[in-house]
């Protein structure tokens, strides 16, 4: 469905963005990777890729805390591939604590990595896809992205920045083939997750496996953790012809957390 398509996809070293990476390359798009990660692995990342897809990867381990590293980035994914067509804004970090604890440091990352790195993509990236008439833009943000949780003040800030920012997007882009959404998964159990999993067990002296029970029974009706696949094949979703008039939409994938 993808052939002849180039996707950049930010923090696909690992967790979500890797599958949804790796759900586009399956779909024939070339991919830019981008994240962390020892240079070998990295390496053995793009051979799989093009062994097993059979389209051409990149790798950039651009900082996306600073607007001059993700102007690099955006310039080398165009300059490889000639222009990019999807753009997904997947990078993200957490850190928690109540606020009047929370380190002024660590607000400026999260907020620079998890919603200022999409708002400099987007806004370079975006007149390339309407040079080229077509184009996909899909912000990762979360449940936590409609509700929110204690000691998470500034994961939840940019993850309610970001929605707000697809809906601009989306509506400033309507009258073109070019859409934006942001999908809002709920607990995927991801490094990330599985930090707070770890401090969840050790809270309640309970094994991992409890804690993980824990941590869905607080918030995941379903009890299950959303997989990283199911949240990559919603945006192989996004990029079809059939989702051409879903734009600014806010896709929740989290076992009716959010219908609480």
């Amino acid at each position: 469905m993808l052939a002849g398509k180039s996707a950049l996809v930010t923090g696909s070293t690992s967790g979500i963005g890797l599958a949804i990476a790796r759900a586009l390359a399956a779909e024939g798009a070339n991919v830019m990777l981008h994240g962390l990660g020892e240079p070998d692995a990295i390496g053995q990342l793009c051979e799989e890729f093009e062994a097993d897809y059979d389209v051409e990867v990149a790798f950039s381990g651009a900082d996306v805390r600073f607007p001059a590293a993700i102007e690099t980035l955006a310039r080398d994914a165009s300059d490889r591939f000639g222009h990019v067509d999807i753009l997904v804004n997947n990078a993200g970090i957490q850190h928690t604590a109540p606020i009047e604890e929370f380190p002024a440091a660590r607000w400026d990352d999260i907020i620079a990595v998890n919603l200022s790195a999409a708002f400099h993509t987007t806004r370079l990236l975006l007149p390339g896809m309407r040079e080229a008439g077509w184009g996909r833009v899909i912000n990762t943000s979360s449940a936590h992205g409609l509700v929110a949780s204690v000691e998470k003040v500034a994961y939840i800030a940019a993850k309610h920045g970001i929605i707000g920012m697809t809906k601009v997007v989306a509506l400033e882009t309507a009258e073109s083939a070019i859409t934006c959404n942001a999908i809002c998964p709920g607990w995927v159990r991801t490094e990330l997750i599985e930090r707070q999993i770890e401090a969840r067990a050790e809270d309640l002296g309970v094994s991992i496996e409890e804690g993980a029970r824990a941590l869905l029974a607080e918030k995941q009706p379903s009890m299950e953790f959303v997989e990283p696949d199911q949240v990559a094949q919603i945006a192989v979703f996004l990029c079809s012809e059939a989702a051409s008039q879903i734009t600014g939409a806010a896709i929740s994938v989290d076992g009716g957390w959010t219908a609480q």
